[in-house]
Order: structure tokens, then C-alpha cells, then sequence
């Protein structure tokens, strides 16, 4: 039986598909001869276009930022707390899209695309792809919707970092920058948890050198894996004392002495590890964690981030949580900081949550206030 969707979501979304036969340049010194972009947009652009904004996804999203795709899917898109009528980015006033990254397994060019010439999947030919990439992506995609500015740019995790390359490359672009839960560049340690879940793929003897789409197999223990260990680094040790303590599965609660599921956190972690698997793919999570290692703006200016947002004209909003060590507030304080620095406009807020780094897809009460008043300025600042 159909279910009765929630009056505060967008309800029934269609993804739509773009295809680009226009070349497109990439930072590794490859390019795409032509590739496609799928996304959803939610709510209505106004006359002079000036309410879009841009919803960039994390390293697991994807296009399916909100709303149902029908009557009887399960979970809504992943960020249905904040993206809806009423919601912090409001569709009653807002002209919502968000795609699918280059390199996705969601429906844009990936390694699980057919190449153009070949008529087989790219599988591990398919090029390394930056955020820089996904950002002159997104603006092909703006082009086409006549979009000449975004009202804001808006993006938690990898996300945040496409908001703040987005305000580095096409300033004039965008009016806000909305960066969440994000960092500047990744330290040593997130790049040593993204190269153990890697080789925990790479590892894996179905993954074929990365061809396992021939054998018609997944590498799914080595990407069940780094799931495992990706979801141990997006909660907080609060929020697994909270969730799970020491709790033992259902049983007589005798320990078994043995190598089987016998904690609650065991078991919740194999699930965790399973379920994607059947929804995400291998070669795309090599991709995606390669291009958050990849991403400092800052480089090519000698490792300034002042020097890198000198020529920045948008005004941001930047949120951090207290329980987030994977990008924890003082990441997003050197963000701040370099900002302030060249006389930027930026307003900031650490809100106190337990969750951890996934805090920022949850439906925490003062975050919401947070995004929802700095959203709403925006709005009238639109007209809308």
C-alpha cells in the first residue's frame, strides 16, 4: 500500500539526465569527449533566474538530495531534513538542483559508464577526477538551466569544499557560499583513513584491476570494509556510547569466545557495510576519496589560503560541529581565518552536537535555526 508522503517534503522527484558532447578538460591532463550529468531540481526558478541554489553532495551522495522517487521508496533523499517547503533551504522560495558528480555511480559518466568508443565500461581507465572537475561540471550544468549566478552555493563535507572552489573559480558566479562540516585540505590522518579503505578495495580478489564489471562480480568484502571504516570516522564516540555502549546482540549474553558477531556495534558496522555495497560501487569510491585528497586551493599560492581567496566576492556562511573530529571547528576556523584575513564576509557558527561528522544531515534543532536564518537573508536579498 502507497504511503502518504510528509507535507513538508518536495514529494515525488524525477531525475533528469543531461548529455554534454562538448569536450571537457580535466585537472589530470585527461579529458571527457563527452559525458553526461544526472540531477534534480526542486521548486521553481523565478523570472530573472536570481533563486537557484546549488546543493553539492558528500563523498557518498548523490543527485537524490530530497523527496521520493515514489509512493513506496523507503528513505528519502539524504538530505531531506534540511531541503523542502519550510525547511532551512526552503522550496517555496528557492530553485533547488543538485547533480551527481563526475565519476559517480549514480547515473553521471563513471568507471560503471560505457565508454563512447570502446563499448565497454571505462572500469579503472576512467580519469581521476578533482573538485575543480566537478565544479566546471556544474557550471556546464548551470549554463544549460540559464543560470547565470547561484543565489548560493551550498555543500556539507566534500560538498563544502565544491562551495569553496566554486567561490575560487567563478566568483562572479555566485552570491553565498555556504560551507558545512568542511576543510580546506585534508590533513595526514583523513588521507591515511582514505588510503586504508582504498587498499581494502584494491586488496580485494574480485576487484580484477578494477575490471570486475567483465566478471560481472564486485569486490564487495574490500568496499564493505571501507565503509566500515569511512562510518567509524563519521560518528562521534558519543553518539556510539549513545547509540550502541557495549551491548551485546540479542542472546542469552553469554560471550562466545569466537570471531563472531557477538557486540550490537558489530553487527550494526557488517550491516552498514553491506547495504552499501549494493548501492554504491568500487571504482567510484577510489575516485571519490582521491579527490578529497587531492583538494587544497591553497597550493598554488604557496600555501596561502589568504592568497588563494584574495579575488573571492561571495559572502559565506561556514558551520562546524563541536563532535566532529574528522573535520573538526578548527578546520573550519582556518577557513574563517583566511577569509577574515582578506576582509571577506563571512559569519560563523559551531554548533554543540553529539552526532559527529554526520551531524551535518541531521535535523539538529539550533544548526537548522543556524542555515535557516542565513538562508532566508538570502532569499529576501533575492526578492524571494
Amino acid at each position: 500500500m502507497s504511503k502518504t508522503l510528509p507535507a513538508d517534503s518536495v514529494g515525488l522527484v524525477t531525475p533528469q539526465t543531461h548529455h554534454f558532447d562538448t569536450p571537457l578538460p580535466l585537472d589530470c591532463g585527461r579529458e571527457l569527449s563527452s559525458y553526461d550529468l544526472v540531477y534534480e531540481t526542486y521548486g521553481e526558478l523565478n523570472a530573472d533566474r536570481s533563486n537557484a541554489i546549488l546543493l553539492c553532495h558528500a563523498l557518498s551522495g548523490s543527485h537524490h538530495a530530497a523527496g521520493y522517487h515514489s509512493e513506496d521508496e523507503r528513505k528519502p533523499g539524504w538530505w531531506e531534513a534540511c531541503v523542502g517547503p519550510g525547511k532551512p533551504i526552503d522550496t517555496n522560495r528557492f530553485f533547488v538542483v543538485c547533480s551527481n558528480n563526475l565519476g559517480g555511480c549514480h547515473g553521471s559518466t563513471g568507471p560503471s559508464s560505457i565508454h563512447p568508443t570502446r563499448g565497454e565500461p571505462y572500469g579503472s581507465d576512467f580519469p581521476l577526477v578533482t573538485v575543480g572537475d566537478w565544479v566546471r561540471s556544474q557550471a556546464q550544468l548551470a549554463d544549460v538551466l540559464g543560470i547565470e549566478t547561484w543565489a548560493a552555493v551550498v555543500g556539507g563535507s566534500l560538498g563544502g569544499m565544491q562551495a569553496l572552489q566554486w567561490s575560487i573559480d567563478y566568483p562572479e558566479r555566485l552570491r553565498h557560499a555556504v560551507l558545512i562540516a568542511a576543510a580546506p585540505k585534508l590533513s595526514a590522518q583523513n588521507i591515511a583513513f582514505n588510503e586504508v579503505a582504498r587498499q581494502a578495495i584494491l586488496s580485494d580478489a574480485q576487484f580484477h584491476g578494477g575490471r570486475y564489471y567483465e566478471q560481472n562480480k564486485q569486490p564487495e568484502h574490500g568496499l564493505a570494509l571501507a565503509r566500515m571504516l569511512g562510518h567509524i570516522t563519521y560518528l562521534s564516540d558519543d553518539a556510539m556510547r549513545a547509540k550502541f555502549g557495549r551491548e551485546m546482540r540479542k542472546g542469552d549474553g553469554k560471550l562466545k569466545f569466537s570471531f563472531d558477531v557477538e557486540f550490537e556495534v558489530e553487527s550494526y558496522l557488517r550491516y552498514q557495510g553491506r547495504s552499501f555495497v549494493d548501492r554504491f560501487d568500487a571504482n567510484t569510491y577510489l575516485l571519490m576519496t582521491k579527490a578529497l585528497d587531492y583538494f587544497d586551493p591553497a597550493a598554488t599560492h604557496d600555501h596561502d589560503l589568504s592568497a588563494a581567496l584574495a579575488h573571492v566576492t561571495a559572502r559565506y556562511l561556514v558551520l562546524s560541529f563541536s563532535s566532529d573530529w574528522r573535520f573538526p571547528p578548527s578546520r573550519s576556523r582556518e577557513i574563517v581565518r583566511a577569509l577574515l584575513d582578506g576582509d571577506k564576509s563571512v559569519s560563523y557558527s559551531e554548533i554543540e552536537a553529539s552526532q559527529g561528522h554526520d551531524a551535518f544531515l541531521m535535523p539538529i534543532p539550533h544548526y537548522q535555526a543556524v542555515l535557516g536564518s542565513y538562508l532566508a537573508n538570502v532569499a529576501r536579498e533575492v526578492g524571494v
